[in-house]
């Protein structure tokens, strides 16, 4: 793989990306300009031109093709902690005052009423770290106000797990392990985070697969859908890597806990690989398409465990094939193909979570140097 250059200046995307954006001072001259005759020739565009012939290259047009993809609460908050862990710092905050802007009734990014609490919370993590870094009481208010809808809702089962669905369905999800879990541990309530992954573990895991399901319906206690979604699975293993990470050192038994069950998905999720990196929609399941959006969240899986020390290294080549199968499906306008795609995520096509995962999974591998 491809090495790329050690950047992570607050700005470095906005210089870089000069051909997105000019700011917001003097966008009216650059509308105007974009049109003069006499500048047309000093304007040209140079980004898109031919295939990426550097790793660098490859990512910044992945994050500009990230930019411009309509994203709802889940996908903003993925991407969010995607240039959170870039050091794109600028970026994380924009999004996270964009999260502000769309808050209604406490929750993060409704559009359209679209508001279940387990995805609005996705962005936490990188709303709290805004108001850590600006002070700006927007941050504080906002986020206190999204923990009180979590702390206050009834939309759980009897032992206070929450439904991943909006009311009044009561659905628990295998992709809630990356959502809420991840922002009560950022934001102090560590044994919470704790309780909803192992309640969502109670419901959704298998322990002769060492796989998730994707769906239990709780009202009328079945599965909804018991197949073994990769990217739940995906989910589930890159939002316990993170929980892991916001634990503090005291809580020594609860790290070793998520470990185990990080390893557990993993080795799970592995058995299935195929052998060009990719998996199956239905990890288990041939006949079903196969997608690149869990290799690369396994990948950021193993790139984090690996650099933390609770990852033995030899996952490493295996991760090194998942991160080459996505980095062989990048297009010349950064977008990754193949992953389980919108809008029904029920094809191989594009995402923005794919997106996200992509550009997750090469900052974790660049970590590791």
């Amino acid at each position: 793989m491809e090495k790329i250059e050690n950047n992570r200046s607050r700005r470095g995307f906005l210089k870089s990306g000069a051909c997105v954006t000019a700011g917001l001072v003097g966008l009216q001259t650059s509308a105007y300009s974009a049109f003069d005759p006499q500048l047309k020739e000093s304007k040209k565009r140079t980004l898109f031109d031919g295939k990426p012939v550097t790793l660098q290259d490859r990512i910044e047009r992945v994050k500009i093709a990230t930019l411009g993809m309509q994203r709802f609460d889940w996908e903003q908050g993925t991407v969010a902690q995607a240039f959170l862990e870039m050091g794109e710092y600028d970026l994380a905050i924009s999004f996270a005052r964009g999260a502000i802007l769309r808050q209604v009734n406490g929750r993060f990014s409704v559009i359209k009423g679209n508001g279940p609490i387990n995805d609005c919370s996705s962005i936490g993590e990188v709303v709290l770290f805004a108001y850590k870094e600006t002070s700006d009481p927007i941050f504080k208010t906002g986020s206190d106000a999204m923990l009180e809808v979590f702390k206050t809702s009834n939309h759980k089962t009897p032992e206070g797990i929450i439904y991943h669905t909006q009311e009044p369905t009561k659905w628990i999800m295998s992709d809630g392990n990356y959502m809420l879990p991840p922002f009560l541990a950022a934001a102090g309530e560590y044994k919470e985070a704790i309780k909803q992954i192992d309640g969502f573990r109670k419901y959704l895991y298998h322990p002769k697969y060492q796989l998730y399901s994707h769906i239990w319906d709780d009202e009328n206690k079945n599965f909804k859908r018991e197949d073994f979604w990769g990217v739940g699975n995906g989910w589930s293993a890159a939002g316990l890597t993170r929980v892991i990470k916001l634990l503090p050192d005291k809580m020594i038994k609860e790290k070793k806990q998520l470990i185990q069950y990080v390893k557990d998905v993993l080795d799970g999720c592995i058995k299935y690989m195929r052998p060009d990196g990719m998996f199956h929609d239905v990890v288990n399941r041939p006949d079903t398409f196969p997608e690149v959006n869990l290799s690369q969240m396994i990948s950021y899986t193993i790139f984090r465990g690996v650099k933390a020390g609770y990852l033995d290294s030899s996952y490493l080549a295996k991760a090194e094939i998942m991160r080459k199968a996505a980095n062989d499906r990048v297009d010349q306008f950064g977008y990754v193909h193949d992953v389980c795609g919108l809008p029904n995520f029920d094809r191989s096509y594009f995402a923005p979570e794919g997106q996200a995962f992509y550009l997750l999974m090469e900052t974790a591998a660049k970590d590791m140097a």
